[in-house]
């Protein structure tokens, strides 16, 4: 089944800084589109530097839409689970604050049961409990503009060489079966 044909499904996910988990899940093969956001907050349409402040309640996410016959969403939480620490709470690396936490946003009752599944099983992969908060998803907020496509589009900033290229580095070795042979669609 060609790319542009098949089922679309949208799940939001935030594994600490959303331009890390947009470079890393927009490679995935059956990955249609990649969007940075903000959602899991009690704020309408936040700004960048409001949820910053971590005063918003929103987390650094990102809405997924893929085709389940291609990948399906136990496979692309797994890559999910194994391209940050799902065990660190409210920080990923450097970065710390509510707006860095593990979290997924179901859509679905069997959205929910597969990311509790694949929550305990990446306890097993970690060693350590699994922090992720697995909670209904209620709205999503793009990003700003300049945050799409960050990696792909500032590859020489400090951030991405220091931080975000090493982890594509491990993710394109560890995931090299599940990589789509070209780009996705650009974040709507």
């Amino acid at each position: 089944m060609a790319e542009s044909e098949g089922r679309r499904e949208t799940v939001t996910v935030g594994g600490g800084c959303f331009w890390c988990t947009e470079a890393v899940l927009s490679e995935l093969r059956g990955v249609r589109s990649v969007l940075p956001g903000y959602a899991g907050g009690n704020v309408p349409n936040p700004s960048y530097e409001s949820v910053c402040t971590g005063r918003t309640g929103h987390a650094e996410v990102v809405e997924v839409e893929f085709d389940p016959s291609q990948i399906p969403l136990a496979d692309l939480l797994k890559v999910f689970f194994a391209t940050h620490d799902p065990t660190t709470l409210n920080r990923q690396g450097a970065d710390v604050g509510t707006q860095y936490r593990s979290i997924i946003l179901y859509r679905t009752p069997e959205q929910r049961a597969t990311a509790e599944a694949e929550a305990k099983a990446a306890a097993e992969l970690w060693e350590a409990p699994v922090v992720t908060k697995i909670e209904p998803f209620s709205a999503f907020y793009p990003a700003e503009e300049y945050h799409r496509r960050y990696f792909e589009r500032n590859p020489g900033q400090g951030y991405c060489r220091a931080v975000i290229a090493p982890k594509v580095v491990k993710f394109r070795k560890e995931f090299a079966a599940r990589l789509r042979s070209a780009p996705p669609a650009a974040g709507r």
